[in-house]
């Protein structure tokens, strides 16, 4: 067996974590073999055949540091607005070192040289030097460039100034908002075609807006697959970057009229048979709604556009960049490719590129439209998008970003509370150093398109920003450990991208953390996650006190990786996970362990005048009270916690019992993310019906922000 001693150096060079704590505080080390395996999946040169010797791992320890100490500058500087941030620069020894910025908006500023006492080395025949230099610490947020001249030798890295902290969540601290969050696929109209699209989007936002939502999260509306079948989980799409055309609604296309009148009589016979759906529990079939709909589109595509409206188009296509050429053209080859196998015909690839590029402009066009109507029905964030952790590892960004992500390796969870076997999640991570090389402009990009017309931004295990759970690639969440990110880069680009969009930014940060996490956000302006069901008092046993919440977090009572609260309360979360052959533990005994936290969370509310004064603690689960009275005073508990943000559920607000998502389960096991909003009878339950529904006005009154 190779030397630990020199494995876990290696290991650490490259951020890997050698052991970790679990969630019930256990000391876990990790193999050599997922060491070994994780490193190569970072391109460290170790045969993954066979573990290692000691000459082998040292042999990459000096490699790794020889690589930097001939690095001219670093892969990218992210400083702090205000900082006056040292940095190392390596040139041949003896020889000079000019170094300046070029700032954002063409300008240049200088820097200062601080003492560097590193002794020169002698890397493949060449003497190196370091020297240090201390940028301004008046530059002003933004993405700047560092420029290196040394003789005939130049380099240049990314300066991003960020903010010390995100200030639009701090309006909210004083003057507490709530909002609802849904699943706008599951969310239909009486024009739906069988799921939610971007116009129930904007349909949504102005009805709940009525009864004093400020905002409406929303599941990511990420791309998927090109064309069917496609991925049903919105956490699992093709690209980050880039909106799924499955919502658009393609009656709301000005080109929809130019059809002729023949053609929009057959669609609309079509579009009929989508939406008796409708006002079924079935759930959502997405490939032959999105099939229909590219019919559809490919007609409409086919339309001449006015002058103003082509105009559009091209600044669209040029704002958008290589990024939108990269991912039209990844969608157009992979229709080629089935044309080809099942048709034997190879259509225009110039012309298919073009009209995944369009699709891409009728999203922005539809959900800005969305936005505005949020905003204009009085939201004062409106929109709050959901950013997936990461991406199918066989999807266009998987392809297109290949040089920044680490494709061996698997995102996933460890095993925990919430899944007893752990969670592989299939993808691919950044590669924090490659990431770091190109500026970080891949991460920068993404954050711009969710962000354009969204007033907030929910990420998704925004613990990933610091460090995420991996595995080798197939392999069981049991054999994987951390792999380390620059946080202050990541973190802060995304408050700076939020700074300058003027949103607010809702960290995901549940789950298996480091206590300082939490705090790190916090001093950045990131809100954190708070679910009812979750929160313990830090300062006496039992359940979180309603003044306990944290002022700067979101805090609900439940989150779409749990049943509705009516299912939650009858236990459904563990039934299901019974049914599914998931639980690990004996049914009966969690049932109990669980009635016994609900007991104490409700008497909690009780003390807190939200809920009957009666003790529950000791209490069945049907001698609890009505389930509207326990929905009501549940969120009433929510609505007066300290938190800057609050949000019901649009589940809870129909008595649906359903989970949207089981983790850790398939669509064979569970139809994850493809059940439709019903009420706790399953009856189907539209947009335009929701105002007539009393338990909606009961838990939409009880949500509201004093």
């Amino acid at each position: 067996m190779t030397a630990r001693r020199f494995l876990n150096e290696l290991a650490d060079l490259y951020g890997v974590a050698t052991s970790y704590t679990d969630y019930k505080g256990a000391h876990i080390e990790v193999s050599d073999d997922t060491l070994v395996k994780i490193l190569r999946a970072l391109g460290v040169n170790l045969d993954t055949s066979n573990l290692p010797n000691d000459d082998a791992i040292q042999r990459q320890i000096a490699l790794f540091h020889d690589r930097e100490f001939t690095r001219p500058l670093p892969p990218s500087v992210v400083a702090v607005e205000g900082d006056e941030l040292v940095f190392p620069v390596h040139v041949h020894d003896g020889s000079p070192a000019d170094v300046h910025i070029e700032l954002e908006d063409g300008t240049q500023r200088d820097v200062s040289q601080v003492e560097n006492w590193t002794a020169p080395r002698e890397i493949d025949g060449i003497r190196w030097g370091e020297a240090s230099f201390k940028i301004p610490g008046d530059l002003p947020l933004g993405w700047h460039k560092l420029h290196l001249k040394s003789n005939e030798r130049s380099a240049e890295c990314g300066l991003i100034i960020t903010p010390a902290r995100l200030s639009t969540a701090d309006k909210y601290l004083d003057s507490p908002r709530s909002g609802v969050m849904a699943q706008i696929y599951s969310v239909r109209s009486t024009l739906s075609w069988g799921m939610g699209d971007f116009n129930d989007l904007g349909n949504l936002a102005s009805v709940v807006a009525q009864d004093g939502a400020d905002f409406l999260l929303i599941n990511p509306m990420h791309a998927a697959e090109p064309l069917p079948p496609t991925e049903d989980s919105p956490y699992l799409p093709t690209t980050r970057r880039f909106i799924n055309p499955i919502y658009i609604r393609v009656e709301d296309i000005p080109e929809f009229n130019q059809l002729e009148i023949d053609l929009r009589d057959d669609i609309a016979e079509m579009a009929a048979e989508f939406r008796e759906r409708n006002l079924t529990s079935d759930i959502i079939e997405r490939n032959d709604v999105y099939a229909a709909k590219l019919q559809v589109l490919r007609a409409i595509f086919e339309m001449p556009r006015s002058s103003e409206r082509e105009a559009n188009f091209v600044s669209f296509v040029q704002r958008e960049g290589q990024g939108l050429i990269d991912f039209a053209t990844w969608c157009a080859d992979r229709e080629t490719a089935q044309s080809e196998s099942v048709h034997g015909t190879e259509p225009d690839r110039d012309e298919l590129t073009m009209f995944y590029m369009w699709l891409q402009w009728l999203c922005d066009e539809q959900l800005a439209a969305a936005q505005k109507r949020a905003v204009d029905a009085g939201m004062s964030i409106g929109i709050m998008a959901d950013l997936a952790v990461g991406v199918h590892p066989g999807g266009a960004d998987a392809q297109n970003l290949s040089h920044v992500l680490a494709p061996d390796a698997s995102v996933g969870a460890p095993p925990d509370g919430y899944n007893q076997q752990g969670q592989d999640w299939s993808q691919p991570p950044w590669h924090p150093v490659r990431l770091a090389e190109e500026g970080y402009i891949p991460w920068r990009n993404l954050l711009r398109t969710v962000l354009r017309h969204s007033g907030g931004i929910r990420v998704d295990h925004v613990l990933g920003l610091f460090r995420l759970f991996v595995m080798p690639r197939m392999q069981s969440p049991a054999t994987g450990t951390y792999i380390r990110f620059d946080h202050n880069a990541l973190v802060g680009i995304l408050a700076l991208e939020a700074e300058l969009a003027g949103a607010v930014v809702i960290g995901e940060d549940l789950g298996t953390f480091e206590p300082w996490v939490q705090d790190a956000l916090a001093q950045r302006g990131i809100m954190g996650t708070s679910i009812l069901w979750f929160e313990h008092s830090p300062s006496q046993p039992g359940p979180r006190r309603q003044e306990e919440y944290r002022p700067l977090a979101l805090t609900t009572v439940t989150t779409h990786d749990l049943p509705p609260t009516a299912g939650y309360l009858e236990g459904e979360h563990i039934a299901l996970r019974e049914r599914l052959g998931v639980l690990n533990t004996d049914p009966a005994a969690e049932l109990a362990e669980d009635l016994q936290w609900q007991a104490e969370i409700l008497d909690v509310a009780a003390s807190a005048n939200a809920l009957p004064a009666r003790e529950y603690v000791g209490l069945e689960r049907d001698q609890r009270g009505e389930l509207a009275e326990l929905l009501e005073g549940l969120h009433t508990f929510v609505a007066k916690t300290p938190s800057a943000l609050t949000c019901v559920c649009l589940v809870d607000m129909v008595g649906e019992k359903r989970a949207q998502n089981q983790p850790g389960t398939t669509r064979d096991m569970y139809p994850n993310w493809c059940i439709p909003l019903c009420d706790s009878e399953g009856n189907s339950v539209l947009i335009e019906s929701l105002r007539e529904n009393e338990l909606y006005h009961r838990v939409a009154k009880a949500s509201k922000r004093d």
